[in-house]
């Protein structure tokens, strides 16, 4: 009698099974691209997808809510969306429900400051749903943490292709664009600067000269030569009087002038008298000028 009571609770056992699980484990085992042949195949893969789907929503509002808790699930929030991505299957254009995915995780990533990420998602997004204007935008943020200006702004006029009037884009376009023409500016203005540098030494070096180390700094500041378009260098001179420990400067000396033009000019009978020299010692025939260079 208690046989025939265990061999009742076995025959119980194996009737409770799904009647389908035997059929949904050949769904499951079948080759990648091959097609259903039977009802009963294509009903298989049909519930199947459908709980994945179930479970790719759960996971998606799953990682809404985690997003709304703030900066401490965040990470969270990240491991549900990529748990929903998974249960997409293979992603293939278009998909609009997956590239809400990528985006939503994107958005997430932008957060964290995984910027590398986050573009690498809204990317995808954008390449299963083109006109989904969320990724557009987080792509172009991201793009331009990592510095990709070009990039940044294709994302945003590529967006406004979906949706002219979106003014979200419109502005991050503008700030992009603004920040693109400072940088070309400083690139300019440094391109610049090198090409007056290098033609600066070879005028210095076709005139035989050699520079030493800059002195009287405390005095002269950090005045340095420079040649016109004329090709003229013009330099920095410093005039020392050590009997009065006084000094002049003279910030733009052409090399086409000549110390008399100058003197006769500091210390002529009509300039001022200068305020150090209460003797009016310094006149313009008493001075002996000594030339260092």
């Amino acid at each position: 009698h208690r046989r025939g009571k265990k061999r009742a609770k076995r025959r119980r056992r194996r009737s409770t099974e799904p009647e389908s699980t035997f059929a949904d484990g050949m769904a499951l085992l079948m080759e990648p691209g091959s097609e259903p042949l039977t009802e009963g195949e294509k009903a298989d893969l049909a519930a199947i997808a459908a709980i994945k789907e179930s479970a790719a929503r759960e996971y998606r509002e799953e990682g809404n809510q985690f997003v709304k808790k703030g900066r401490k699930h965040y990470p969270d929030a990240v491991d549900c969306y990529t748990k929903a991505i998974a249960q997409m299957g293979a992603l293939a254009a278009p998909n609009p429900d997956a590239s809400v995915l990528f985006a939503n995780r994107a958005h997430v990533n932008l957060l964290l400051g995984n910027h590398r990420r986050a573009l690498d998602d809204a990317e995808q997004a954008v390449r299963l749903s083109p006109s989904n204007l969320k990724a557009h935008y987080r792509a172009a943020k991201a793009a331009l943490a990592l510095d990709q200006l070009p990039q940044a702004a294709s994302f945003c006029r590529r967006g406004l292709e979906h949706d002219p009037a979106n003014e979200e884009l419109k502005k991050f376009l503008a700030q992009v664009e603004a920040q693109q023409r400072e940088r070309d500016l400083k690139r300019a203005k440094v391109a610049q600067a090198i090409s007056a540098a290098k033609d600066l030494a070879a005028a210095i070096e076709k005139r035989g000269l050699r520079l030493g180390k800059a002195a009287y700094q405390e005095l002269t500041g950090v005045k340095k030569p420079t040649l016109d378009e004329q090709g003229v260098l013009h330099w920095p001179v410093l005039l020392l009087y050590p009997e009065v420990m006084s000094s002049d400067f003279i910030e733009d000396f052409p090399e086409t002038d000549l110390f008399s033009d100058h003197l006769d000019v500091m210390f002529s009978a009509s300039s001022p008298p200068l305020p150090w020299d209460e003797n009016h010692a310094y006149t313009r025939d008493a001075i002996e000028l000594y030339c260092q260079v």
